[in-house]
């Protein structure tokens, strides 16, 4: 256990524990396991923990293309899922379009409210007047039912049925590689979007910036392969490869820059 823990920062142990729980239930029931929607980063740790495990394989699935949030798989190597066994249900959401404009952090507020844990949805994707959802099939009827409003906005939530009508990915990653100093947040942001480490330093402070969607203020935060930043006012990127260092023991890595199309 301390072998695997000294690899992942503090923060992250009780999910490493989880996935070694995961891991010990699989192999000892021999029977898969279906986890909740996971982030990039969490998607990252169970793949370094469980991917190399010659008895176990690990699947993923978002339902839309290029899923960020996904179902992670986790069976025995004889078997193989098929996307029902996923348990992903897309929702398809409504509303008078004409008189209101609804964004991203108004459709996941409105979710949240309901008092579910923000686990069981996977993306939100909204195309103009378009708003599609993945969540986990034991609480769709809960949402279809319970979700009226968004805001003060009447809104109606079906089922989607026909996938081939999946909202695809309204916006793209660009690579860019990074020779920096260190792996702390303030040194890696100002990298990544040319900016000062002051003003780097006073943006993390100042509460503009989340890692792996949650909010940090901890300028000497350690980053990590498979971690997503955002900056409020800059953009969001994520870290997808380190390469290794330099002859001068500058640590090069390379980030995707989140760009909307």
């Amino acid at each position: 256990m301390q072998n695997i823990l000294q690899h992942f920062r503090k923060d992250e142990q009780p999910f490493i524990e989880r996935v070694i729980e995961w891991k010990k239930e699989v192999e000892d029931r021999y029977a898969p396991k279906l986890t909740v929607f996971l982030d990039p980063r969490e998607q990252h740790i169970v793949q370094s923990i469980i991917g190399t495990h010659d008895e176990i394989n690990v699947y993923s699935e978002g339902a839309f293309q290029e899923a960020e949030r996904k179902r992670l798989y986790i069976a025995p190597s004889y078997f193989e899922p098929t996307i029902k066994d996923f348990e992903i249900i897309i929702l398809k959401l409504t509303f008078p379009s004409k008189f209101v404009e609804l964004r991203h952090p108004d459709v996941l507020g409105a979710l949240l409210s309901l008092g579910i844990d923000r686990k069981h949805f996977g993306d939100i994707r909204i195309d103009k007047e378009i708003i599609q959802f993945a969540c986990t099939k034991e609480i769709a009827l809960y949402v279809k039912t319970n979700l009226t409003k968004i805001g003060r906005v009447n809104v109606r939530i079906d089922e989607l049925e026909n996938m081939e009508e999946l909202i695809l990915p309204q916006d793209e990653w660009i690579e860019k590689v990074l020779t920096v100093s260190s792996m702390r947040l303030d040194a890696i942001l100002s990298n990544s979007f040319n900016i000062s480490r002051q003003k780097s330093q006073n943006l993390i402070r100042g509460g503009k910036v989340k890692v792996n969607f949650a909010l940090c203020e901890e300028t000497s935060y350690e980053l990590q392969e498979g971690d997503t930043i955002s900056c409020r006012g800059f953009g969001r990127f994520k870290i997808t490869r380190i390469e290794g260092r330099t002859k001068k023991d500058k640590i090069r890595l390379t980030i995707g820059l989140f760009e909307r199309k």
